[in-house]
């Protein structure tokens, strides 16, 4: 199921006094439906939600992620407009699981994504659950061009290996990347940024050897310094050539991040994560992304959902 954007999703305070030096983004973003023409996008930005938790049922976490996308766009709308000039916002509209229908929609979903990505869009997915990524991947996947390496990037407390031989689910979205990549002979880049070791069974520390993934543990992030965190990311950009970044807001400490769908008491801090998603952007090798597992139903005063919105800020900023 779709639902097209419209203005009462973008809304917040306006200074109609400041003229065109008080606009907000609610008051710049432009509305598309995706299930109609869509024009070409020429580089420019495309919020498209995924209101689903079905993943984070099947996954036994905390449900309430489906209205994540909604609580973003509400942190989002009264940002003060700072853009370059040459760079427009689009709202996209949500795709919604209906029914636990959960495959569907993530075939939904990746075809938007693929269509964004085929018009020149840069698409932002505003998750849900994390079986946000799969959906996403799925349209990422054929527009990669041939011999093209994509180096999937995750924040996350969680690898989300986890096996999906009874049915996927939140857990499972990175181990069915890496076996659909396998399937058309590609090979699977995957880096993932905050893991807890408390909070990842030996199974899954050695799936993730098997696969030959790179990693750093949160304890890594937040005691060594940043040069060597620095240096593992730009070894890894330097192997591939597009790169699908996933947030996992579950990378950060319940402190800064209490509504999300499994909260993490000694997660990092947006100063540990800010530092290194910039310099991911700057590569220009970032084709989309994600931010996820917001679960509105459970965030003190919307701390999570303006962390999420304020990343989204800065990111947008540094998006070549």
């Amino acid at each position: 199921m779709y639902k097209p954007s419209d203005k009462t999703t973008w809304n917040g305070r306006m200074d109609l006094q400041d003229g065109v030096l008080g606009l907000r983004w609610h008051q710049i973003i432009h509305l598309l439906d995706l299930s109609r023409d869509v024009p070409d996008g020429e580089g420019n930005v495309v919020f498209l939600g995924f209101s689903c938790d079905e993943g984070v049922r099947r996954n036994q976490g905390r449900v309430g992620a489906a209205a994540g996308p909604a609580a973003i766009r509400k942190a989002m709308s009264v940002f003060a407009d700072h853009l370059p000039e040459d760079m427009q916002l689009y709202g996209g509209g949500d795709v919604i699981c209906a029914n636990q229908r959960l495959e569907e929609a993530q075939v939904q979903l990746g075809k938007k994504v693929e269509m964004l990505l085929r018009k020149g869009f840069k698409p932002l997915v505003l998750g849900g659950g994390h079986e946000t990524a799969y959906g996403h991947f799925l349209g990422i996947q054929p527009h990669l061009r041939e011999g093209e390496q994509l180096g999937i990037i995750n924040f996350d407390a969680h690898f989300d290996l986890r096996s999906y031989h009874q049915q996927p689910s939140s857990g499972s979205p990175f181990l069915q990347m890496a076996h659909d990549l396998e399937a058309t002979g590609k090979e699977f880049h995957y880096l993932c940024l905050g893991i807890q070791e408390y909070g990842n069974t030996r199974k899954l520390f050695q799936t993730a050897a098997d696969l030959g993934v790179d990693f750093i543990t949160a304890q890594t992030l937040q005691l060594e310094k940043k040069t060597a965190h620095l240096k593992k990311i730009k070894s890894f950009l330097e192997k591939i050539d597009r790169v699908y970044l996933s947030i996992d807001l579950d990378v950060f400490a319940a402190a800064f991040a209490p509504g999300v769908s499994a909260p993490t008491a000694l997660g990092l801090t947006p100063q540990d994560v800010l530092p290194l998603l910039q310099e991911i952007m700057r590569s220009g090798k970032v084709l989309s992304l994600d931010i996820v597992e917001l679960n509105p139903a459970f965030d003190l005063d919307q701390r999570t959902a303006k962390l999420a919105a304020s990343l989204i800020y800065h990111l947008i900023k540094e998006w070549r």
